[in-house]
């Protein structure tokens, strides 16, 4: 399975990204979308859409994605959520969900950061794509996308688009 993987969009998904995605099976969102389910269905139209809401979502938003998603593909169990942390800083809810759940891959967004570490602790994958959008202090816009093949994840490229990169921020 080829997936890219997008967080913090904040209502924020052009063309670039869309090249960039052009070739992967599923996105999955990391939650902060930004906008309301029109804009999800803007990337759920473009490809299929697996996802979580995050804390700047509104009720629309929150209808279509839970806060939390358990994922199993190709031997890998995934866990999604948007306020994560990273290793050695989980924040409670992430902690109590890797400690239940042990998942070999642990997804989260919310700090704008793009991490993409071994957690020495758990064990797990830690996979943060940073923020694809505009909002936030962040310099880079970024995404990933890579394949889980035979349990294992393969081939992880990273995109990073310079923030005011063809958009007037203001």
């Amino acid at each position: 399975m080829y997936i890219g993987l997008i967080s913090d969009t904040h209502g924020v998904f052009g063309e670039q990204f869309k090249e960039f995605f052009a070739p992967v099976d599923v996105i999955w969102h990391a939650g902060d979308w930004g906008g309301d389910g029109a804009f999800c269905e803007s990337i759920s139209g473009f490809k299929p859409v697996v996802g979580v809401h995050g804390n700047c979502d509104g009720s629309g938003v929150r209808y279509l994605y839970p806060e939390v998603q358990i994922l199993k593909v190709q031997g890998l169990e995934i866990l999604m959520m948007h306020i994560g942390g990273s290793p050695g800083h989980y924040y409670p809810a992430a902690k109590a969900l890797i400690e239940e759940h042990k998942p070999d891959v642990f997804i989260c967004g919310h700090s704008h950061i793009l991490k993409v570490m071994r957690d020495p602790k758990y064990g797990h994958l830690y996979i943060n794509p940073g923020a694809a959008g505009l909002q936030g202090w962040q310099l880079v816009r970024t995404a990933l996308r890579f394949k889980i093949e035979s349990g294992e994840v393969k081939d992880m490229e990273v995109f990073e688009l310079p923030k005011n990169n063809g958009i007037f921020a203001g």
